[in-house]
């Protein structure tokens, strides 16, 4: 079993930065590549960003594109989320989770383990 433990939530006001940082127990995590995404109220939870076993590849969903970093230091399993520019739309909870080997990284079906989730509050 996999536990996948996210932080760095927050509030921040309309042009602020946050980082949020997963941390993943096992011995596996450079072997799986890593997503997060995030939940608004009333709404489905959407792909933000993943990034590929050692890093070298990235993908972003339009809405964050320029604006947030998905990095890995997989010496410390653990996956960050640099958000910056952030604006009001962009409050949701959010949450990171292990993509299945040979899955699509921007289907949440396709991730086999999730965090608990952190809450970003974007005040405007």
């Amino acid at each position: 079993q996999v536990q996948l433990v996210e932080s760095g939530g927050g509030l921040v006001q309309a042009g602020g930065s946050l980082r949020l940082s997963c941390t993943a127990s096992g011995r596996t995590f450079s072997s799986y590549r890593m997503g997060w995404f995030r939940q608004a109220p009333g709404k489905e939870r959407d792909f933000v960003a993943g990034i590929s076993e050692r890093g070298g590849i990235t993908h972003y969903a339009d809405p964050v594109k320029g604006r947030f970093t998905i990095s890995r230091d997989n010496a410390k399993n653990t996956v960050y989320l640099q958000m910056n520019s952030l604006e009001p739309e962009d409050t949701a909870v959010y949450f990171c989770a292990r993509n299945r080997i040979g899955g699509l990284i921007v289907l949440s079906n396709d991730y086999d383990f999730w965090g608990q989730g952190t809450q970003v509050t974007v005040s405007s």
